[in-house]
């Protein structure tokens, strides 16, 4: 078996990692860190996993992660990865996904976007969106992508890769678990409950990964716009992607390319009408529609994934099994818990 671990394993994305590998038949976690919960039960915090997992959180220095561990997951704040990184790659005897965002980004557009001078300048990690990276599978390190960049990426990449779009606007709303274990204003019950609440309504840092992606499909794609929005709900994001063609697109030739872009790619499913949250609650996929609008040139695409497993750990997993040379589906081929 592959002894896996992870690092900072107390919150939503480790517990989702955790529920995850404990069913996929080739991987066995070994290790979960804390150092604030060491010496107490993982299902202490993690109670859905009681009968499943008998870890206790520990404490280790990285030397000793190296040796417990084949792969190695991060699921620890921005800006704190950095400081693990250098000394767990230092042998390469392992493979580490980094779920934060530490590595995503270039080192000067890091600097700026999260305001903090990176510690492990000039390290290259590829980006772990495997549906447009398939280099992931010859790579020891990978920076996994963000929840939001994820479903708008995939959203609109087939588009930007023909270099149709003239004007990207994206519009994601996102279930209350985005904002992580820690309650904040935005996910306190009596300010949710019935309500939508906006947020850094032009400036929020995941922008720079959705330009990132998008651009790097067509340079000439500069015009990307992003607003998120929490929603009531506890799992999900589904974002409204509005894009604006140089071109007239038929509803027909935009079928073909969204079929052919993501032909062989198994977590992709182009589904007809409106992508529903219930339909991938609990799931690694990334389903999307797409409607055509013949008076403005406007394309609607809509994407739904669960923030927590195709935006978070399940995307993990997956450039785990490609980084492994295991099937890239394997431990992560499950329907949705619905309704």
């Amino acid at each position: 078996m592959i002894k896996a671990g992870i690092i900072g394993a107390s919150g939503y994305t480790g517990g989702e990692l955790l529920r995850l590998l404990i069913n996929h038949p080739d991987i066995e976690p070994v290790l979960a860190t804390s150092r604030s919960l060491a010496g107490k039960p993982v299902t202490e915090t993690h109670p859905h996993l009681q009968g499943f997992l008998e870890l206790e959180y520990e404490n280790p220095d990285m030397e000793e992660v190296q040796k417990r561990c084949d792969v190695v997951f991060l699921a620890v704040p921005h800006k704190t990865a950095m400081n693990y990184v250098p000394e767990l790659l230092a042998e390469g005897s392992i493979k580490v996904v980094d779920l934060s965002a530490d590595y995503r980004l270039e080192d000067g557009v890091f600097e700026k976007v999260y305001e903090v001078e990176h510690r492990d300048k000039g390290r290259q990690a590829v980006y772990g969106l495997p549906e447009l990276h398939p280099e992931v599978a010859k790579e020891t390190f990978v920076a996994n992508p963000g929840c939001f960049p994820t479903g708008a990426s995939l959203a609109a990449a087939p588009l930007a890769k023909a270099g149709l779009i003239e004007l990207a606007v994206f519009d994601s709303k996102t279930g209350i678990s985005g904002s992580g274990f820690k309650p904040s204003v935005n996910s306190h019950y009596p300010n949710l409950a019935e309500n939508v609440i906006p947020y850094k309504l032009t400036s929020h840092r995941h922008r720079a990964e959705i330009y990132q992606e998008l651009n790097r499909l067509d340079t000439k794609l500069q015009n990307i716009n992003f607003t998120p929005q929490v929603v009531p709900s506890i799992r999900g994001i589904l974002t409204t992607a509005h894009l604006f063609t140089k071109e007239p697109v038929s509803f027909v030739k935009l079928q073909t390319l969204y079929r052919e872009f993501y032909k062989g790619k198994p977590f992709i499913r182009l589904v007809e009408g409106v992508p529903s949250l219930s339909a991938v609650r609990g799931t690694n996929f990334c389903d999307i529609g797409f409607e055509v609008d013949p008076a403005t040139g406007r394309i609607v695409v809509i994407s739904a994934i669960d923030n927590l497993v195709k935006g978070a750990s399940g995307q993990a997993i997956q450039n785990m099994n490609l980084m492994l040379g295991l099937e890239e589906t394997r431990g992560l081929w499950l329907p949705a818990a619905a309704p």
